[in-house]
């Protein structure tokens, strides 16, 4: 492939990263990860309530990864709630799962800006042969597509196995008792799925470029070194 056409391919696959580095570390400090209703099932019961009337005790929740608010209806109207992981939530989290994500956000982020200085300075200097070449491209963008995987499953495993929505919505209820109506990812969820898929494209740009997979083997190195072989 010629130069110029390597050129446009790295440059694009480092803006591409420099991208996925600026939306995950928006994402970080968003709330928009989580969003859903919350029913109160102790107001309902007591009025027996049902079809429209059940929306006077349905509210809404919505959180990321350090803070988030919901909105209680117990039949009287709304009543809105600010809340952060640290330090009020972490007795009733998996907080080991939650300090993780945020851990591995931040792995994210910083390879993924490595992996853009990385995909510049081999567009426009001159690559080494280790780290700053091929190889270390490839490494620079498997680090970033599994941690935005691990982001993913231990979120979404906080949130659906570990029912982290009713958790936090009876945090600090002693009298009513509420459960989970509905419940979806939003879009700081989905941008870190958009960012892995990212860097596997860059991966795959990569090898578009001309470079070879890691650990891969030429067939012509094999054959030049069985014929010198045969020769002594």
């Amino acid at each position: 492939m010629p130069a110029q056409q390597k050129k446009l391919i790295f440059c694009a696959a480092g803006v591409l990263s420099l991208a996925c580095a600026l939306g995950t570390a928006a994402a970080v400090g968003s709330q928009r990860w989580v969003r859903g209703s919350i029913l109160c099932s102790t107001g309902a019961l007591l009025v027996n309530a049902s079809g429209p009337e059940l929306h006077k005790f349905i509210g809404d929740i919505q959180y990321g990864l350090f803070s988030g608010q919901r909105v209680r209806q117990c039949g009287l109207g709304g009543r809105p709630f600010q809340f952060s992981f640290f330090p009020d939530l972490l007795r009733i989290i998996p907080a080991s799962i939650h300090v993780s994500v945020i851990l591995f956000c931040t792995v994210l982020v910083v390879f993924a800006l490595v992996g853009a200085g990385f995909f510049m300075f081999n567009a426009f200097g001159s690559p080494y042969e280790t780290l700053h070449g091929p190889v270390g491209l490839y490494l620079w963008s498997f680090i970033s597509c599994s941690c935005g995987c691990l982001i993913m499953i231990l979120f979404s495993s906080e949130v659906k196995i570990h029912h982290l929505s009713e958790k936090i919505a009876n945090f600090k209820e002693g009298t009513f008792t509420f459960k989970t109506h509905s419940e979806q990812f939003a879009n700081s969820f989905w941008t870190i799925l958009v960012c892995s898929l990212v860097h596997f494209l860059n991966a795959l740009l990569i090898r578009f470029a001309g470079f070879e997979f890691p650990f891969s083997k030429s067939k012509d190195s094999g054959t030049i070194t069985g014929a010198v072989d045969l020769m002594y």
